[in-house]
């Protein structure tokens, strides 16, 4: 009987002991996922996911998520979700109970709604203080949202409110999980990119783009500025490098490197983790000294692991 894992980003590391737990229970990787995942939405201390999520342009927090089984391909994602925090579990109900695939905006809320979720201001004071700090410079007080796009696209990533939590404000929380029968399950959510367009979707509720899963060949998901994953299907790339024969190394380097030619101004960090069908787990970044967390079911507590550094021109 193979061994459960579940890897994750970093931020993942509060959920991680939970969800292994679901495989200590001969649980379904899909609940291992869902599992830790749903505890990461909780956090507050994590801005950019979930409950305390930071928002867009407009002051309102929206949520996107996404789930997706090895086995059969199948997948559900919401996105611009507001007033619910359970993103990942209506995620799940939109692969369970729809014949859809994604669900965005008012249907999302809709849906919640109609499935009972329960309401919830998602929206705390310290993730509105640290919106506010930037929409209050006095330098911009008097400038449109698409004049100052550039500017804030560029700043943010070396934004002081975001050096001192250890975030960026275009983060999302990965997890991926492999169970004992060897089905595989990803599971990815997020409040975006913090100050965004309204309606703004990344690469998280995208199948393919931020998240893809297939007990064939393995998984990936991805954090980081999501339009660059969705021009690149990133996720989606990596385990198609290993069904045509790449190593889970291999696979990671090749997708980062077709970052590489994008034509984007806006290029900036991004990170994916990865776990191929046999459950070896691997991760890279555009960035020096990220990591990642892994849990396999002898273990008692995650291990944070350095991710594989893979330079990206213009990130």
């Amino acid at each position: 009987m193979d061994q459960g894992i579940v890897v994750a980003s970093a931020n993942g590391h509060i959920g991680l002991p939970a969800a292994v737990d679901v495989l200590r229970q001969s649980g379904s990787a899909l609940d291992a996922v869902i599992a830790g995942t749903r505890l990461v939405e909780a956090n507050p201390d994590d801005h950019t996911v979930g409950y305390s999520g930071l928002p867009n342009m407009l002051g309102d927090v929206e949520l996107d998520a996404s789930v997706m089984e090895g086995a059969g391909l199948k997948a559900g994602a919401v996105g611009a979700l507001q007033g619910y925090q359970d993103a990942v579990d209506l995620a799940r109900k939109v692969m369970e109970t729809l014949p859809h695939v994604l669900i965005a905006g008012d249907g999302s809320r809709q849906l919640a709604e109609e499935l009972g979720f329960e309401q919830r201001d998602i929206l705390t004071p310290e993730a509105e203080a640290i919106w506010k700090k930037r929409l209050g410079d006095p330098r911009d007080r008097d400038a449109s949202y698409m004049s100052r796009v550039s500017e804030l696209v560029a700043a943010n990533a070396s934004d002081a409110d975001f050096a001192s939590i250890g975030e960026i404000p275009h983060g999302t929380v990965n997890f991926i999980a492999r169970d004992r029968d060897g089905n595989i399950a990803s599971a990815v959510s997020t409040s975006g990119w913090a100050w965004k367009y309204p309606g703004r979707l990344g690469d998280s509720p995208i199948i393919g783009a931020g998240n893809y899963a297939d007990n064939r060949w393995g998984a990936a998901a991805c954090t980081g500025r999501g339009e660059m994953a969705q021009r690149c299907l990133t996720a989606h790339s990596v385990v198609t490098f290993m069904r045509f024969g790449m190593s889970l190394e291999a696979a990671l380097e090749q997708a980062m490197n077709d970052l590489a030619h994008l034509d984007d101004p806006y290029k900036s960090e991004m990170n994916i983790v990865a776990l191929d069908k046999d459950g070896n787990p691997g991760a890279a970044s555009t960035a020096v000294g990220k990591t990642y967390v892994v849990m396999r079911e002898d273990m008692d507590e995650p291990e944070e692991r350095q991710r594989m550094h893979i330079s990206v021109p213009g990130t």
